[in-house]
């Protein structure tokens, strides 16, 4: 009996302690990347469900990956033209960012409301890495951590080649919004 005591104590101050300790990491496999792109003859825009992404508030690193064919249209013809034509998924199958909040410290989450943040990293897409620097917004709502951030990106500056055809109707940049609900990492 009193080896049970003590192996219950034992783990219920160890759950009480875990809470503390997985507050700083959190994750999602289930975060949004969505891109839209105005022309003059149609409209582009996609929507990815399928992010992958890790934030650890402590020491401010953050990182996702996309998978492309994770990418829905409101046209198949137009995720079949992504696909095969633009972003070449099957050589080129995910997009990656990794890089860190600039000038962060853990304390500057607040209890409530949203956070400015700066987010300066690595982002890799078509097989082309580029260091970027975007804005974005951390919120702390409930356990959950709530990351947004809203960008443009060139195509062309990941050497993804629009067909002559089209390249006169068609953006020369697209913008990105990323919004990811991350739960606690176990």
């Amino acid at each position: 009996m009193k080896h049970q005591v003590i192996l219950i104590v034992l783990l219920l101050s160890g759950l009480t302690a875990m809470p503390a300790l997985a507050q700083s990491k959190f994750l999602t496999r289930t975060g949004t990347i969505s891109f839209f792109s105005a022309t003059p003859i149609e409209d582009i825009e996609a929507r990815n469900e399928q992010v992958g992404a890790a934030v650890d508030v402590q020491s401010g690193q953050i990182a996702f990956t996309v998978p492309m064919k994770g990418f829905q249209f409101p046209r198949s013809l137009m995720q079949e033209h992504f696909n095969e034509n633009y972003v070449e998924s099957e050589k080129y199958p995910k997009a990656t960012f990794s890089g860190a909040l600039v000038n962060w410290t853990a304390a500057a989450l607040p209890a409530t409301g949203p956070q400015t943040v700066q987010v300066e990293g690595d982002l890799t897409i078509h097989g082309v890495t580029k260091r970027v620097r975007v804005p974005g917004t951390l919120e702390k709502q409930g356990n959950r951590l709530l990351v947004k951030s809203k960008f443009a990106v060139a195509p062309a500056d990941y050497n993804i080649e629009i067909p002559a055809l089209v390249r006169n109707q068609i953006a020369k940049s697209v913008d990105v919004t990323v919004n990811l609900a991350c739960n606690p990492a176990p």
